[in-house]
């Protein structure tokens, strides 16, 4: 007797337990085992965070991270690092159509309006007065004779008061505008 008596006990805490489990509406999760590992606690990006010493929730990528797709550029804008990008670099593209092509287009987007659609330094910018210092010209001998290493540089980096475009052009279209200006402002 006393048998079936722990039996039926048993039975009614397991309907119990099932049917408190069940209850489940929108508003709560119902019972969970371990649930701080399901639904941990999430800080905000600029909110303090007790688990780091200097107590800053957002955290700085590990020293030597590089993004992927990102290709570091180990020169500097100064002009010894100008003239070893000339020796060092080598451009990996082959001077065809179709590189030619797209360095003239992303010439005519970014070069332009300030060098002039021939390259001698009469662009828009300093034809209509809105920019009053001169551009470098492209055709003169000075520039003739830099290596496509030292313009790809240039154009990476900047050089005098010209802005650098390495964050605004990719490294191949910085090749091909500097193959187009050696290979087709040049040869004009």
């Amino acid at each position: 007797m006393n048998l079936e008596r722990i039996s039926k006990n048993i039975a009614w805490v397991a309907l119990i337990l099932f049917l408190g489990s069940c209850d489940r509406d929108r508003k709560t999760k119902g019972w969970e085992y371990f649930d701080d590992m399901a639904h941990s606690p999430a800080y905000e990006t600029y909110s303090p965070n007790p688990n780091f010493a200097d107590g800053k929730t957002m955290r700085n990528p590990v020293e030597g991270t590089i993004p992927r797709g990102y290709q570091p550029y180990l020169y500097d804008k100064t002009d010894d690092d100008r003239v070893k990008a000339g020796k060092e670099l080598i451009n990996p593209l082959e001077a065809n159509a179709k590189n030619l092509e797209r360095g003239k287009e992303v010439y005519g987007i970014y070069c332009m309006n300030c060098h002039g659609e021939k390259g001698d330094g009469k662009g828009f910018l300093f034809t209509s007065k809105k920019y009053p210092y001169p551009p470098g010209n492209l055709l003169s001998d000075k520039v003739r004779k830099n290596p496509i290493g030292e313009i790809y540089h240039v154009i990476t980096v900047g050089f005098g008061v010209m802005p650098p475009h390495g964050n605004q052009v990719r490294p191949d279209d910085r090749w091909k505008v500097a193959m187009y200006v050696k290979n087709v402002l040049h040869k004009q």
